[in-house]
Parts: structure tokens; sequence; C-alpha cells
């Protein structure tokens, strides 16, 4: 037993020192697992369903490369679920890449996509590369944009682009009106259990940033997407305002102003605004002078997608709820990268990594605002998780329960693009 465990330990050190890869699992427990974590154990460096249901990552995910072992046992059914929403089920409101002893007696009626390795209802995959019953599987499923691969023992199985899937009759294909998970960018992962025992090991992930897209494929003004609105119409100012002068930026001071002195203010402000900021082919421009940019509208929990785009030395933000701030600025020059709560004191300012584009190309904010808590994706990798925004303007209370959206400028020209943005209630 002794020597297994070594052994296992071994495999386990060299799995983690893949390139870019991390484990999901230390080998010891369930952390970073939420779910049914009764009906699956760990042992001896295994997760075992023994039986049980759905077990999920704590994080969310958008394009990545997942790798893992997994062992059947005789007529076992589980699956992978990749990018769920955290709500319904994961092979309809995510996808599932089917896991499968599909060689046993009770599984000969088939249907194509139902198969080992398919996506669960739509895509089937190649059959015949399953190891035996009882023997370690080694599986990966590449999420790239709507570009899923899966590679069984060394054979693709699956090479799909979910953007050119078109509907198939049955038995062919199921409805994929009832599959809109497919079309998830991001999501938890997860392994879905049908009441059969099977054993995983040795899993890990490398996330790919901004979904492996260059900047020319990338660029453009797009719609927004489903449950989205638009902050910004691609043409004029409408649903923006000038961001009053100091000390009147702080929300706390503009409380203060009478309605008439507000109204002055905001038509000085709104007069600085036109002289600074346009549009120019459907993108916001700011010539790099002036002041800063904000919603008409204030918002309280929410989810934002903005595109950015800074020159050499650069330096702006997001101030969410009329408070600094999601930091944007050069890398080259700050190597720590964008995306953090830079004033922040007590809580985690930078981001977990670097995930800028180099200076000139455009990036990609997903910033989500429940409460005082802040999540932020740049280039689809996840760099901040969760942490609370402290109140800048006043540190001995919390952030404001609502407020404007700023685009901060630090006095120098800036680009924004497909501002989008979702209440959350």
């Amino acid at each position: 037993m002794r020597i297994m465990l070594v052994c296992l330990l071994a495999l386990a050190t060299a799995h983690a020192e893949e390139a870019g890869f991390t484990p999901l699992f230390n080998g010891k427990d369930l952390a970073g697992w939420e779910g049914d974590t009764k009906g699956y154990v760990v042992e001896e460096g295994m997760i075992i369903c023994r039986p049980g249901g759905n077990l999920f990552t704590a994080r969310e995910y958008s394009n990545f490369v997942f790798r893992f072992e997994f062992k059947l046992t005789p007529g076992c059914n589980n699956g992978v679920g990749i990018r769920w929403s955290g709500k319904g089920d994961a092979a309809y409101s995510g996808m599932e890449i089917q896991v499968l002893d599909d060689t046993a007696e009770k599984y000969k009626t088939l249907h194509a996509y139902q198969f080992h390795g398919s996506i669960y209802g739509i895509v089937p995959a190649k059959q015949g590369h399953l190891k035996p019953v009882g023997e370690w599987n080694v599986e990966e499923i590449s999420a790239i944009g709507p570009k899923i691969k899966v590679t069984l023992n060394g054979a693709v199985i699956v090479d799909a682009n979910l953007d050119e899937i078109r509907q198939l009759p049955e038995p062919q294909m199921r409805n994929l009106a009832k599959h809109p998970g497919l079309h998830n960018k991001y999501g938890r992962i997860g392994f879905l259990g049908h009441g059969d025992v099977i054993s995983f090991r040795n899993i890990r992930l490398r996330e790919v940033a901004d979904g492996g897209k260059s900047d020319d494929a990338a660029s453009g003004v797009s719609e927004p997407p489903a449950g989205f609105t638009a902050l910004f119409n691609g043409r004029d100012l409408t649903g923006w305002k000038g961001l009053l002068a100091e000390p009147n930026d702080n929300p706390l001071m503009r409380a203060k102003l009478t309605p008439d002195e507000l109204a002055k203010a905001q038509t000085t402000a709104d007069a600085d605004m036109r002289a600074h900021w346009s549009v120019k082919d459907g993108v916001l421009v700011f010539d790099g002078k002036g002041r800063s940019l904000a919603t008409a509208e204030d918002y309280r929990d929410f989810e934002m997608l903005v595109d950015w785009k800074i020159l050499p030395g650069g330096d702006s933000g997001i101030y969410l709820r009329g408070s600094p701030q999601v930091q944007i600025w050069d890398a080259g020059k700050n190597p720590v990268g964008s995306g953090g709560l830079y004033n922040n004191q007590k809580n985690l300012c930078n981001p977990a990594s670097c995930a800028d584009r180099p200076v000139g190309e455009w990036n990609t904010f997903r910033i989500k605002m429940v409460g005082d808590k802040v999540t932020v994706h740049l280039n689809d990798m996840l760099v901040v998780d969760n942490v609370t925004l402290e109140n800048y303007w006043d540190r001995k209370q919390p952030i404001f329960p609502t407020g404007q959206i700023e685009l901060q400028n630090h006095g120098n020209t800036l680009w924004f693009r497909n501002l989008f943005i979702r209440r959350i209630p």
C-alpha cells in the first residue's frame, strides 16, 4: 500500500508540473469543489463517485484545456459538465461531455450522440477508443471559444465548432433549442453522476487567455449578448454625462449639492464631456484632456462587459457605483497587470495574474458586482475572484449600495467599445 501511495503522489506531482496547468484536485480532500460532497469521496489520491450526483468546481472557467483520468465500472454512467451556468440541468444549461461504459449490454440501443465523449444530445463522438472497464483512461477536453475538442487516450473523438452546428433530425441530434448552454461563454466544470461508481484522478486545467483570438478576429463592434443591454449606442453620447469637477466627483459631496447647484455643475461637466469625448466608427474616444465619463443611470448589482484600449504609458480604470476602481494601465510598466481593485487597502488589490494584451490592442473586461463583492475577468481570465471593494471616499463605511459607472482617465488617449450591462435582481 505504501509503495502504491508513493507512486500515486509521484504521478500527481508530474502532472501538476505540466506547463501552464493547475491542479483542480489536491489529492487529499474536496477543497475547491461544491455540490454532492457526500456522494463523492477521496481515497488514495482519487475522487470516487460512490455513487453520487453532481460535483462542480467552485470557480467558473471560460476557455481552457481540462485533463483528467478516469476508471469505469461495468455499465457506469457519468459525465463532465462544462460552462454550467449554476442553474438547471448541466447537460442543457451548460453542456455535458458523456462519460459512459458504452460497451455494456444495457446500452446496445444508444443513439450516436450518447456514446462516450459525445457532446450529449448534439455532437456524436468517434467510438472504439475506450480502454477495457477497470483500466485507466486519459481524457482531454479543450473548450476555446465555440470550439470543443475531446481527446481520449490520444485519439481526437470530437472536434466541433458550436457556431457552425445546425439542427439535424432525430435520431441524429436532439432539439438544439433545449440546449441553450451550448453558447455559454463561461461556467463551472463538474462531474455529473447518475448513481454509478467511477474514479477520477490527476485532474488539472490550463486557462487560455482571450479564447486564443487574435486582435483582428476580436475586433469590431458587436451586439449585446443575451440578457445584456447596451450602455453605449455606438453613435453618440446618449446615456452618458460628464463627471463633475472636484470636489464633487466625490459621491458624498455631490449628495450635499442643492438641485440648482447640481444642475449647474452638471451643465459645465457635460460641456467638458462633449469637448473631449467623441464617437468614431462605433468607438468611444477620449482625447486625453478633460474629465472622466459617467453613466446617466445608477446601478446596484450588475454584470458589465467592456472592451478597452490604451497607448504606451496609458492609465485608466472603471469606477463602480461611483467609486474607484477596476484598474487599467500599461502592463509593460506595471507587470502586475490590469483588473485589480487598485484602491483597496485591507482587501486584495492586485489581480491574480497579468492577462493584458500588448498595448495598442483591444482588451475585454467582464466585471460582476453583487453587494460589495467584485469579480473581474480580463480577456477571459479570472483575475479578481469575489473580492470586497472598499469605499475609497469614506473607509469607515462599506461601498455605496448604488451609483454611476465611470470611465476614468489620467490624461491620456483612451478607447472603449462594446459596453454592455445586465442588472442582477
